[in-house]
């Protein structure tokens, strides 16, 4: 197969669309009227409809109308606009939270949440369960067959946790269920004899909180580890109603990138397409908007690595969002630039929350396509405009796969672990650490895919593992053999501390076999104070890297037991100790960096590592200051992305194959000149 499916049946063409909330304008039958005329206008072709909409659906107990969904659905139909059909499970109405408070949260302190905002149902509750699937079975009875319906979108940015009775006993379940019914088996795994905390029996257990127990780390984990098995248990329960009716309409729900409550790599499984929120936040005197790229860059392969092919933009802006401590709008070209940015990493949809601004409430200074002014005649809407024109250039594109020599390790329990334990000191920063090893490939012109733990190492030439502190002796057998038969991985600082709840290895770290496989034993790890720096100097190495470089925040002391040394510590104690090391083991070879370094420095070493083990370039490594270099193919022809997050005009040196540039029309090899924010698409042969 050289190409994936359309995320729309039958529509090979980028999706360009967003939120749309027409339930708020049922007294504005002009407004209503003008809106898809200026969809239209703007080259939208989806609307995302009903993500809120209960109150409007289902006005009374029993009492559904969905007369006013009928008009805005064939309307848009009959315009060339298709629909998203949103459950409204993401937001209560009124009658139901008066007359089943069971649906509504309780809190870590016991307290029963009153009616009100959104996100914040019981996903144990039984009658919930039960309304949520009247109102699917409806809306897909209603829609069946309606050929204007091209996608499912369940509930909106599921997330948080309820501590009512119901949810306690099905916690409960959960760990009797993972503990073989066995209580002392999970006495062991969470070391609860420490503070004389061994249970007798599951249902003395409570999940944590600040009025009880919550520093037992395993139980920690095993809570959220909960939270994402009962938010997997509610999708499946809305999937199963949905396609009982209606097989055919694929189903998503939208991430929201690396948002710690909930494990996508498990939540990805219950859908049909992955879709997320991004809202980058450019224009920071502190940051570079290049940053800020690496950054977002990250999170769009990430959210495309959970199902490894294209995904969805479900929201951005195209203008400010009203959330932050400043909300600031994009500049001329940044909404066309950052969203050309996400195609290129693998998205084959642009869409926006929202449509229109919304009048009152909390959201009415969110950035909208329309503006309270209403008309085309907004700066936003005109480069909203522009960007549909030209996604709508981009058909080739659509369905094609990001192939991948390298693949970094993101693992939510890792980051759970981590956030959690007590110790060393409080910039551990494992997201931030992930990122910037990220960038030392994305800022290099190299592709980048993201696993699991419990991912298929088989197919890429290296793994990237940074602060793999969490890892189960299943996983540690795996990463065993992918190095023993020929695979490279790189790894960092606390890697192999505890198992998979949290339980310290014992016998030495790195865990288990790693131990052998990195061919050091890590002693010690000593925490930094912010203004500590220690030195560090490379020896003479295979990789071609010289001189000296600064660690801070963490240092950890290292004994080689068969590795190679490439870098010594060279003050504190440790003076003379390894820093970095290289093992070889079996056909492969296991890298260890034992100390957090700048990003420069980082990139230097992480490059000439690349470099070595042969992991290709989508151009030449000679990318000027702000430019950006991704692709896609279908096996037959290269897709390559080219942006430029410098105001300023840059000159890429590309390769000597002809590329045409999908966006102007003209052919281009040798080199390529950007405008600032300006984006090329080169369409050039394998």
């Amino acid at each position: 197969m050289k190409k994936f499916d359309p995320v729309f049946t039958d529509f090979p063409h980028i999706v360009h669309g967003g939120d749309y909330n027409p339930d708020q304008w049922l007294d504005y039958p002009d407004i209503l009227s003008e809106d898809v005329r200026l969809m239209k206008l703007a080259g939208i072709n989806s609307a995302t409809v009903a993500i809120f909409a209960w109150s409007a659906i289902e006005p009374q107990e029993g009492v559904f109308k969905l007369d006013w969904l009928d008009e805005v659905v064939n309307n848009l139909y009959k315009n060339g606009i298709y629909t998203i059909l949103a459950t409204p499970s993401g937001a209560r109405p009124a009658w139901l939270d008066e007359k089943y408070p069971e649906a509504r949260r309780t809190s870590n302190t016991g307290i029963k949440q009153l009616h009100g905002k959104r996100h914040n149902h019981c996903m144990s509750s039984p009658i919930y369960r039960e309304k949520v699937a009247k109102i699917d079975s409806v809306l897909a009875e209603h829609f069946k067959g309606n050929p204007a319906v091209k996608m499912w979108h369940i509930s909106n940015e599921f997330s948080g946790e309820c501590f009512c009775d119901l949810c306690k006993q099905n916690f409960r379940d959960f760990l009797r269920r993972k503990y073989n019914n066995d209580i002392k088996k999970l006495n062991h795994e969470w070391w609860t004899g420490f503070w004389s905390h061994t249970y007798n029996d599951f249902d003395q257990i409570d999940p944590p909180s600040p009025i009880g127990e919550d520093r037992v780390h395993g139980q920690n984990l095993d809570w959220k580890r909960f939270i994402t098995d009962i938010t997997c248990d509610f999708i499946d329960n809305e999937a199963r109603t949905l396609k009982a009716i209606t097989p055919d309409i694929p189903v998503t729900t939208n991430f929201m990138g690396t948002f710690e409550g909930l494990d996508y790599w498990k939540v990805a499984r219950h859908i049909d397409v992955v879709s997320w929120d991004s809202y980058p936040h450019f224009h920071n005197p502190d940051r570079s908007d290049a940053d800020v790229a690496v950054e977002y860059g990250l999170r769009h392969d990430l959210t495309r690595s959970h199902l490894h092919k294209p995904f969805m933009l479900m929201e951005s802006t195209p203008s400010c969002v009203n959330w932050t401590t400043v909300n600031k709008m994009k500049r001329p070209g940044m909404h066309y630039l950052a969203s050309m940015q996400v195609v290129a990493h693998g998205s084959d949809t642009i869409q926006y929350f929202q449509w229109r601004k919304s009048r009152g409430s909390s959201e009415k200074f969110h950035g909208a396509v329309v503006d309270h002014e209403g008309s085309k005649n907004t700066r936003v809407f005109k480069e909203v405009a522009k960007l549909g024109a030209d996604l709508a250039k981009l058909d080739d594109v659509v369905g094609t796969d990001t192939k991948s020599d390298v693949a970094i390790i993101y693992d939510w329990e890792i980051n759970w672990a981590i956030s959690d334990f007590e110790g060393y000191n409080e910039r551990r920063n494992y997201e931030k650490t992930v990122r910037e090893f990220y960038g030392c490939f994305f800022n290099h012109a190299t592709n980048i895919d993201f696993l699991p733990l419990n991912g298929d190492f088989s197919k890429y030439k290296m793994i990237v593992a940074p602060m793999m502190y969490l890892v189960s002796e299943e996983v540690i057998d795996k990463i065993e053999e992918y190095v023993r038969e020929g695979g490279t991985i790189v790894c960092t600082y606390m890697t192999g501390y505890v198992n998979e709840n949290d339980l310290c290895y014992l016998g030495g770290w790195p865990g288990g076999k790693l131990r052998k496989v990195f061919g050091i034993w890590a002693e010690e790890l000593d925490a930094l104070y912010k203004s500590e720096r220690v030195k560090n100097e490379y020896l003479a190495n295979d990789l071609g890297v010289c001189g000296e470089f600064e660690s801070f925040d963490l240092c950890e002391v290292i004994h080689p037991e068969g590795a190679q040394i490439i870098a010594e510590y060279r003050s504190q104690f440790y003076s003379g100790m390894p820093s970095v090391t290289v093992n070889n083991y079996g056909k492969g070879k296991a890298y260890y960096i034992a100390t957090r370094q700048s990003v420069a420095d980082l990139e230097e070493l992480v490059c000439a590592i690349s470099d070595k083990e042969g992991i290709d370039r989508i151009v030449p490594d000679r990318l000027p200051d702000g430019v950006k270099v991704i692709s896609r193919t279908d096996y037959d022809h290269e897709y390559v992305f080219i942006t430029n997050y410098s105001t300023e005009e840059r000159c890429v040196e590309i390769d000597d194959r002809e590329g045409l540039n999908l966006l102007d029309g003209k052919t281009y090899s040798g080199n390529i000149t950007l405008p600032g924010y300006g984006v090329a698409v080169l369409k050039r042969k394998v």
